[in-house]
Order: structure tokens, then sequence, then C-alpha cells
């Protein structure tokens, strides 16, 4: 692809049509399939919009859910073909479409310099003949999908079990699977021994003659060890993974998986390191675990393996930064894209109060039900109906979608912790225990806190679509990275990626830390937090609290150290980056080496190295 960035898959709702509206322009995207209620609702919605035929896919029918996913995929692919067909027959004069796909493109791609050449040329039948090569050359972006693996409920019909291929996760991968879309599925959220070995089960995941791959594999991953672990396993099992996507733990949106300290720059430097390596171990397994199965073609001599990252990138500098000296060949532009209507389904009101937001209005929650960690965003409408809610008496939600149910605490068959029937007995049981006051009020707020994300992720497209049903659930979650603070305005598709290139800046006299420095800062303050969870409270907020840290746990407290001693390494090669890296790269300056060392002074300032691990 032109394009050195994609557009991740953002929530549930607000990437789901996005490339429909950005692929024509050769912008790969992600969509999310985990809720087929959605795609099924977006897909009536744009087949009636674009005149195509629509017939309902039943709840309740067999298979509905991967048969929904697919229906959906393939309107998109049809719909996004035509689009790029239609722009073929448009004239360069008109600066429509077409100009526009050429004008998006960063200015060092060969077809950018060509259009540019293009217009040069008088007119003439040789100005034809390069204005129909032109024509030729191009691409959409990629349309993808997510699949978070260890979202994976377990399916029932009156009670009876209906088997492993139609738990979500499957069944989800089996919808992409089966569509016509030849795009990727990124998969997420860690290992599921059971989708991996499904996934194999597909022929469209064998290679071409090209070494490459009509659908193909990518994994999201938050450090090499475990993008080594889960590559290896599928390497087995005759699958290659075509892209690993190396995600910051918590400069990031949605879940925030945190790593033990590991650091993004050092993560960066690991795979640039040994990415050969990497390449040539799991080469051999996969041509292994090729001729171990039934696939009759043989593994192609080289095969396409990319290393991407996203997460907390904000400028232009950045973006070059990390494309040239980790030598990576692509890299996610997510939250700020929440601010683009033309990219993104998100409401007026939701809209205009990130364009308002402050630093502080960005935190991380335990709001989510499958008790990860969240990216937050105060405010937001979900939020205040769940306080409502407590207000009244009535904390959780109403089930009706069911994709995070996952407690069998006190259900023989899973419930979500965020509805109003787990919360119900959760503070019943908790009230029945005759705790301190105290202590019962925050083991309450823990649960109570808890919000539907099946419904909120999704209701701002529904809002924005106009589509959402009488009485239906008007709450907006959003789960922007901490990075969208800095932008502060509504932009066109084309001002985004203008910015991205470096031919405008839209962060002009805005401070910012790099993202380097913003993770660590998010690193430090999140060890904080969880060392003040195991300290009694009271003790934290007095001098000479850090005496306490030795009344922490043995395992405990080797956690902290190892997550101590994590971020001290990366402090010392950020240090050393700084001194060694190429200045025409370098997204570094004095004023960020003062911002690092300043982190480096608060989490020295509460967490002593020389700490005994007891």
């Amino acid at each position: 692809m032109s394009h050195t960035f994609h557009i991740p898959v953002l929530g549930l709702g607000y990437s789901i049509d996005t490339p429909l509206r950005v692929a024509r322009y050769g912008i790969s995207s992600v969509v999310s399939i985990v809720d087929d209620d959605l795609t099924e609702r977006m897909r009536e919605l744009i087949s009636e919009v674009h005149k195509e035929p629509y017939q309902l896919i039943k709840k309740n029918e067999p298979n509905c859910r991967a048969l929904r996913i697919t229906a959906y995929l393939n309107l998109l692919d049809k719909l996004v073909t035509e689009q790029v067909n239609a722009m073929k027959f448009q004239s360069f004069e008109d600066d429509g479409d077409l100009c526009k796909y050429f004008k998006l493109l960063p200015k060092k791609d060969k077809l950018s310099i060509e259009y540019q050449n293009m217009l040069k040329i008088p007119d003439g039948c040789k100005k034809s003949r390069v204005q129909a090569n032109l024509k030729g050359k191009v691409m959409p972006g990629k349309i993808s999908v997510n699949i978070m693996s260890k979202v994976d409920k377990a399916n029932f019909k009156n009670g009876v079990y209906l088997g492993d291929d139609n738990t979500d996760a499957l069944a989800a991968l089996r919808g992409f699977a089966e569509s016509t879309i030849n795009g990727s599925v990124v998969i997420s959220a860690g290992l599921n021994p059971k989708l991996f070995s499904y996934i194999a089960s597909f022929k469209v995941f064998n290679p071409l003659s090209t070494g490459r791959f009509y659908k193909s594999i990518v994994l999201k991953v938050s450090d090499y060890r475990s993008a080594l672990i889960q590559a290896k396993v599928l390497a087995k099992k005759g699958l290659w993974v075509s892209e690993f996507r190396i995600e910051s733990g918590l400069n990031c949106g949605g879940h925030a998986f945190a790593t033990e300290g590991f650091l993004l720059g050092p993560i960066l430097q690991e795979f640039k390191d040994k990415r050969a390596e990497l390449y040539a171990e799991l080469y051999q397994l996969y041509q292994q675990g090729l001729l171990a199965t039934d696939a009759i073609v043989k593994c192609p001599l080289k095969l396409v393996q990319k290393v991407t990252v996203q997460g907390g990138i904000g400028t232009a500098e950045e973006h070059e930064f990390l494309m040239e000296y980790y030598q990576l060949d692509a890299a996610g532009w997510g939250s700020p894209f929440l601010l683009v209507p033309e990219a993104t389904s998100v409401d007026q009101q939701t809209l205009k109060d990130l364009t308002e937001a402050v630093e502080s209005d960005y935190y991380l929650s335990d709001a989510s039900p499958l008790g990860v960690r969240f990216n937050n965003f105060k405010n937001n409408s979900a939020d205040k109906l769940r306080l409502e809610r407590i207000e009244r008496g009535r904390p959780g939600s109403p089930c009706t979608k069911k994709y995070l149910c996952n407690n069998t605490e006190f259900t023989a068959q899973p419930i979500c912790t965020a509805s109003r029937e787990y919360q119900h007995l959760k503070l019943k049981q908790l009230n029945a225990l005759a705790l301190p006051q105290e202590e019962l009020d925050k083991k309450i707020a823990s649960v109570t806190e808890k919000l539907c994300l099946c419904e909120g992720l999704c209701a701002s497209a529904y809002q924005v679509n106009n589509i959402l049903k009488p009485k239906e659930n008007k709450g907006v979650s959003i789960c922007p990275g901490p990075n969208l603070a800095y932008f502060n305005n509504k932009y066109t598709l084309k001002e985004m990626i203008d910015h991205i290139y470096g031919r405008l800046n839209l962060l002009q006299g805005v401070s910012r830390p790099n993202l380097f420095i913003k993770e660590f800062d998010l690193y430090v303050d999140y060890l904080k937090q969880e060392i003040f969870a195991n300290i009694h409270e009271k003790t934290a907020q007095i001098e000479g609290w850090k005496e306490k840290l030795s009344e922490i746990n043995g395992k405990k407290a080797k956690y902290f150290e190892r997550f101590c001693g994590q971020l001290n390494s990366g402090l010392n090669y950020y240090k050393e980056l700084f001194l060694t890296a190429d200045p025409a790269l370098s997204m570094w300056n004095s004023e960020q080496l003062q911002k690092l060392e300043q982190v480096s002074r608060t989490l020295h300032s509460f967490y002593p190295v020389e700490i005994s691990a007891g």
C-alpha cells in the first residue's frame, strides 16, 4: 500500500463503516465484528442508502452470527469496489475523488511523484496514456476485521450448548473467512488455542505463490515474547503471521493491557534487532506445519511479514522517526480520527465534548466487565446514565447483548458483571457480610463502576446514522487514548492526513510530550496506583509511607521490583537513544529530555530502587 498509516479498530461502532468512508482513497482500516446486531443494522441502513437488496438474517436462524458478519463484509467489499471503479471513470480535471486519492498520498511515494509529473505534461496523447496508467494503479485500502480472542462467549439454545464452532470468536472468524474481502483478521487480547486451531480449518489462509495471502493473519501484541509465543503456535498449525501490530500497553485507546514495565521504545528495538531471527524461526516451523496439513500448496520461498506500531503517535516527526529508525512498515493512527467525521461515527455531543477536553478528562478505569483496565473519558453519557441508575437504587444495566458474559459466581451460565442481575446479587452478598462501612463503600463502588460496553460503544454509531430504536439506550461510551487530549478541533480527512505526513501541523503551539515520554509517564502513574492499592489507604497520605512497602507480600513486592527495573532500563534506553539517534530522524530535543528526567524523578520519589523484595 502507498499510505504508511492505517486506522485501527475504534471501539465497536466508531469504525464500523470506516472502510466505506476511506478505503477508496487507499486507506486501510479495521472493523470490529464483535457485535453482529450492529453489523446487521448497519447492513440494512447501507443497503437502503445504496439501493442494494436486503433480507434480514434473524437472530434465531442457525449460524446467524457468521452469516450476518459475512453479509455485512460482502456489502462493504462490493460498495468499495464500485467506488473505486467509478473513480477510474472520473477526469483528472474534475478535482474529484480521483484527484483526492493522489493528493492524499505521501509526497515521497512513487505514485504521488508520478501524479505530480503527469500534471506537468501538456495535453495530448502522452498525457492521456500516463493518466490511464495512473488510474490502473488506483487500489482501495484493505478492509480488515478485529477479533478479541478472549471475548469468546459460549452460546446456548433452550439450554443446549451449540458447540465450539458457535462460540462468539469462532463464529465471527467464520463470518470473516467466508466473506469476499481479502483483508486481515487482527487478533488481539492474547492466545485462544481453540480459535487458533479453528483458523487452520479454512484454506483461505493458505499462501499464494507470490508469498502473499488472500486472507491474512495479524497479531496485535504488546511485546516480543508474546508475539513469538503466539506466532509459533500458529506456525505449527500451518498458519503464517503476516503482520505483528505492536501496540503501546497504556498509551492507546480501548482496553489497556499493561506490560510489566516494558516500554514501547525498547520493545520496538527488540523487534528491529531480532526481526530476521524471528522470521527465520517462524518460517521453518511454518514449512513443517504446512506440510503436516492437507494443504496442496507449497510454502513460497519468501513470505511477507510486516511489523507495524500504534498507540499515542501524534506528530509527523514521531511517525517518520518510528518508520525510519525502527524500519517499520506502517503505523496506526486511531484516536485522532475520532475527530474526523468523514472517517468515523461519533455523535455531535460526544464530538463536542472531545474537542473541549483536557488531559485530566482521559483516565484509566476499571469500568470494563472483562476485568481489564479500560481507557475512559470523563462525563461520557453512558457513565452519567450509570450514576443515575445507582441513585435510583437500580445499579447495573439491562444485559441485552450478552457479549461480555464471563462470570459464574452466582449462576450456572455466565453473566456480565455490568448487568443489573449480577450487581443485584453481588451487592446483596456484600451487604450481608457486616463489613466496616468504609470497606463496604469501597467494594460497592468497585462493583457498580462496571459499564455496559456492548451498548455504550455502539450508541454513537446508532445516533449518527439515525437508527437508534425507541427506548434504546442512548448512553455513549467512548474510549480514546490519552493522546487525543492534545487535539482540540474537528478536522477534515485531508487535514488529518496532511498532519500525519507533515504537510500541516494541527498541534501548532501545543505543549505535548513525545509518545515515548507520555507512555513512560503513564506507566509510572500506573505503578504508583498499583502500589497504593496494596498499602493501607491511610498510610499513602502521610509522610514516611514508603516504609510500608516492606509490608507488601513477597510475590507482589517482586512484581513491583521487576516493574520498576524495566522502567529504569527503559529510561536508560531513551537517554542513550537521545544521544545516538540521527538528528535528522530524531523527535527528541532538550525540552523533551527535561520532561523525561522529570518523570524519572517522580518514579524514584515514590519507589526507591533499593527496596527489598521482602
